[in-house]
């Protein structure tokens, strides 16, 4: 019975003592796997960087910490068990953990929730849940101390991080993981609603002022965003995490090697400069470069065809453009050997500012030179907007066209997220164009000026390459007949899926109407 005693107080001792031991300890009793502790060549595990600057913030060496590292690169795990342990020394300290998803946020509480209330836990170190507490986004233990989660953005009322009086030792602290999410980090409206709820909502949450230490950890994600806010004042430290050093060295080769790197690099530069070397780019830089666009002498041996359509609100010279383009689908050829790689050759494209009375006949007119194309073109993809919905509307009854809606929502993302979708296929140069084709160059040079702030002035005709690569080569609706087998079970299952959901609003419409 001593032995055991005596184990257990050494173990309490290396747990209390160590954060990533106590890590790898309770990851383990949780989760019945190992804590994976990256072992790269060159240079020093990010595991044991994080972990060493979050005890400086628990021994009061660091007063604010921001770290910045890759997605998925197991940072949060060690926050969730950086809580657990704080309170494991200091039980009746107070947290508030905010992420740019209230969601996220709890799922991460009702973990370290879960840590807390493991027996093993509670054994070694005489720490529960309070009976009081059964939310999963806030809890009290029983010795006073609180975790509160909350979303950035959102409000905080009634719990404060760290604690009033206490200086001479760690009380708590404010977490923030991932302040932003990527697909909303060009919108200037939501980043700037964070940036108001740093200075007005979470700061006001401190309960001993500066003195209480404020952690943020995440990926950059724009060079206006919250940890560009942070670098910018002296009382805080900065653990920054490139994916890649200067010398060719990869941070965790376990899940981004030197080589993957490099090649996002190459194929989708601001994300990697953003996510990877945390130094995001200048976002009034291009999108799409145009040397990764293949001008071909000959157009290659075409598989099916199909038209997308952007269409103006308005004939105004500041207004879009209507955009009319016709696409054909093809196997890539390497080497003078077929892949199972696929490309989008452009075979045509008209832009002009067309009144909305005269949209149908121009369309028509369109699609009727189209038709003399020795493959025809059974559908057309149309952005569904006012003057969008009209066309689809109209065109709906034309036989042997199918016409398929493009919404424009929350789930589609923002225009820079749909031109960052399809920045690695053009970056990959599966998506070429005729080499003199009167449409060449205008098209070129209306490419090379999309950027990720918004600051070109049009652009139509990139819309219609998103949409595109989209269809063909994310989707993989069009052409589905010339993929592998598992690319058309994936479709006939989103068909289904579609068909389900369909008869579903026609049910719930019987109901709504006979009861």
């Amino acid at each position: 019975m001593a032995e055991i005693l005596e184990d257990m107080y050494r173990l309490k001792g290396k747990c209390l003592g160590s954060l990533l031991f106590f890590t790898k300890t309770f990851f383990k009793l949780r989760t019945g796997r190992d804590f994976r502790v990256s072992n790269p060549m060159g240079r020093e595990s990010h595991h044991v960087q994080i972990s060493r600057e979050l005890t400086k913030v628990f021994d009061g060496k660091i007063s604010n910490l921001n770290i910045n590292i890759f997605p998925r690169s197991g940072k949060t795990e060690l926050i969730i068990h950086f809580i657990a342990w704080a309170i494991a020394n200091y039980p009746d300290s107070n947290f508030i953990y905010a992420s740019y998803s209230h969601f996220l946020a709890t799922k991460a509480t009702q973990t370290i929730r879960e840590i807390i209330s493991m027996p093993y836990y509670r054994k070694l170190f005489g720490i529960s849940i309070s009976d009081t507490s059964s939310a999963k986004d806030n809890f009290v233990t029983t010795a006073g101390g609180t975790v509160f989660a909350a979303g950035t953005g959102g409000t905080i009322t009634g719990f404060g991080a760290g604690i009033r009086g206490i200086t001479d030792r760690f009380g708590g602290t404010f977490i923030i993981d991932d302040s932003l999410k990527p697909d909303e980090a060009t919108s200037d409206t939501i980043r700037q609603g964070v940036t108001d709820w740093w200075f007005n909502t979470a700061q006001s949450r401190l309960n001993n002022g500066n003195k209480t230490p404020v952690i943020h950890i995440g990926q950059r994600v724009h060079e206006q965003d919250l940890p560009a806010l942070f670098i910018g004042m002296d009382n805080w430290s900065h653990l920054i995490l490139e994916s890649l050093d200067s010398a060719g060295n990869a941070l965790d080769p376990d899940m981004y090697t030197r080589e993957e790197l490099l090649k996002m690099q190459e194929q989708e530069p601001y994300v990697y400069a953003a996510q990877h070397q945390q130094n995001p780019q200048p976002s009034g830089g291009g999108i799409f470069k145009e040397e990764w666009f293949p001008l071909l002498d000959e157009e290659p041996n075409i598989l099916t065809t199909f038209i997308t359509a952007d269409t103006a609100e308005s004939i105004k010279s500041y207004a879009d453009y209507t955009v009319f383009c016709f696409w054909g689908l093809y196997r890539i050829i390497q080497l003078g050997m077929e892949t199972d790689m696929y490309g989008l050759h452009l075979i045509d494209c008209r832009q002009d500012r067309i009144e909305p009375k005269d949209l149908q006949p121009d369309f028509m007119a369109f699609y009727l030179d189209c038709m003399r194309y020795k493959i025809k073109p059974k559908i057309a993809a149309i952005e569904k907007k006012s003057t969008g919905s009209t066309l689809v509307s109209v065109l709906k009854d034309i036989q042997g066209l199918q016409i398929i809606p493009i919404e424009r929502n929350a789930a589609s993302g923002s225009k820079v997220t749909r031109f960052l979708v399809a920045q690695p296929y053009i970056a990959t140069k599966r998506v070429s164009l005729p080499r003199n084709a009167n449409f060449t160059k205008m098209v070129l040079e209306h490419m090379r000026k999309i950027t990720a702030n918004m600051s070109h002035r049009h652009d139509d005709i990139a819309d219609n390459f998103a949409d595109s690569i989209q269809l063909a080569l994310v989707d993989k609706v069009i052409g589905f007949n010339f993929y592998h087998k598992e690319d058309m079970i994936k479709r006939e299952a989103l068909i289904k899926t579609i068909a389900m959901t369909q008869q579903k609003t026609l049910r719930d419409r019987h109901k709504s109407l006979w009861g």
